[in-house]
């Protein structure tokens, strides 16, 4: 059964920082790009960062230079490093595919994880 996982959610304080798995089951990532989008509490799901199959990365303007997206495709994960974290990165974090570019049509969501960025 084709399945995301995301973890490493949780709270720290404003400057701190998390890193968010993504774990795929039941395929292989190889030929998948990967995306990271998040929800906060009455707004709309936006993405943040995606990775490409062939490992070409994009980033939303509000999280570049901060979060660093990176595959690992031997352990079949995608990562998100999120550095000097701000309130406003709170928000529920999915991961999902799209087949090779980042700029198709994205599905097999994750269930998410949460970020908490509050001191």
């Amino acid at each position: 059964q084709l399945q995301l996982v995301e973890s490493g959610g949780g709270l720290v304080q404003p400057g701190g920082s998390l890193r968010l798995s993504c774990a795929a089951s039941g395929f292989t990532l190889d030929y998948y790009a990967i995306g990271w989008f998040r929800q906060a509490p009455g707004k709309e799901r936006e993405g943040v960062s995606c990775i490409s199959s062939g490992g070409s990365t994009n980033y939303a303007d509000s999280v570049k230079g901060r979060f660093t997206i990176s595959r690992d495709n031997a352990k079949n994960t995608v990562y998100l490093q999120m550095n000097s974290l701000k309130p406003e990165d709170t928000a529920v974090y999915y991961c999902a595919i799209s087949w090779r570019r980042c700029g198709g049509d994205f599905g097999s969501w994750g269930l998410g994880t949460q970020v908490t960025v509050s001191s």
